[in-house]
């Protein structure tokens, strides 16, 4: 009895080794085919939400899902800049409110509108993600194309202020945003996406730079930088900049005339904080730019950091599941 006993665990034994073989053997096949050839995956959460702080990322709305957006911008903190103690450092101030609904069509396009206090601005928008970043990078970043077109509808006289006469024109009140957004993830480092933009006005009012005599121009460039760093699993630190190109707004390299109190316009720079709460994502942060969409901030930032001209905002965003 004991001999047999001994036999059928010397024979179990003998199996559960060649059982233990073949699967190391199994194991290290697939993982020299897993090195060999890692797997032809999308990148996702590249950023959080459709937006950076005010910049567009190349996320979009998921397929059936619609997003409600509320962005907040407080007055300036700043004494020299209007705000101060006397203002609770902006906080008795409103500088523009934007709330919006963006609805994923497919799950790398999306349409939305909003609205603006700032000009009173009305926007419709389109973004298209045509190309996304895999994880054996035979794609190295995602790339996107936005369009926008927004309307002002506030009153004549506050649309042509400063104007001494002007036939009105309600082409005027039309403006229009192109951009190609290019971003890539850097593992769980954070990301970083550029954002070659165009915008274009129907009207502009002719002013005239006295240091180079340059006039504002309807259409103007702008290439864009935006940075996401992640602290843990749910919160990063963002900052994003974008420079203008434009004579009449002075030359980048002139530090004196960067630095000039007078100077009309100033390049939008945005620093903020990002958490994830369940189904909302928040954003605390503080930018210099008074508008919210590209037709604003990139035309009209007449803040600038160096004097307290940065504003203490939000954004709040809430997808619903249909």
């Amino acid at each position: 009895m004991i001999k047999k006993l001994l036999a059928l665990v010397l024979i179990i034994n003998c199996q559960l080794s060649i059982i233990n073989c073949y699967a190391q053997d199994n194991m290290m096949d697939l993982m020299d085919k897993n090195s060999e050839n890692p797997k032809n995956e999308p990148v996702t959460a590249t950023f959080k939400t459709t937006r950076v702080i005010n910049a567009q990322s190349t996320e979009t709305v998921a397929k059936k899902s619609l997003d409600f957006r509320i962005t907040h911008r407080f007055g300036n903190i700043g004494a020299a800049s209007g705000g101060g103690f006397h203002a609770f450092y902006g906080m008795d101030k409103i500088a523009n409110v934007r709330i919006a609904l963006e609805y994923g069509i497919l799950n790398n396009w999306m349409v939305g509108v909003g609205r603006s206090k700032t000009m009173g601005h009305i926007d419709a928008f389109t973004k298209w993600r045509f190309m996304t970043q895999t994880t054996n990078n035979k794609v190295p970043f995602s790339m996107a194309v936005y369009v926008n077109a927004a309307i002002s509808p506030i009153k004549r006289e506050l649309f042509y202020a400063d104007v001494p006469t002007h036939k009105n024109n309600n082409l005027h009140r039309l403006s229009y945003t192109a951009q190609v957004i290019i971003a890539r993830k850097f593992g769980n480092i954070g990301s970083l996406e550029l954002l070659p933009t165009y915008v274009h006005r129907n009207y502009v009012k002719t002013y005239v730079n006295p240091n180079n005599g340059a006039s504002e121009t309807n259409g103007l460039f702008a290439l864009g930088a935006a940075l996401r760093i992640k602290l843990t699993k749910r919160s990063s630190i963002l900052a994003e900049y974008f420079y203008t190109f434009s004579k009449y707004r002075g030359d980048f390299f002139n530090w004196k005339y960067m630095n000039n109190p007078r100077r009309p316009y100033y390049q939008p720079f945005s620093i903020g904080y990002e958490i994830e709460t369940g189904g909302h994502v928040f954003h605390m942060n503080f930018s210099n730019a008074v508008g919210i969409i590209e037709n604003d901030f990139l035309v009209n930032s007449p803040d600038t950091w160096n004097l307290g001209g940065f504003k203490w905002g939000f954004n709040i965003s809430r997808v619903f599941n249909f």
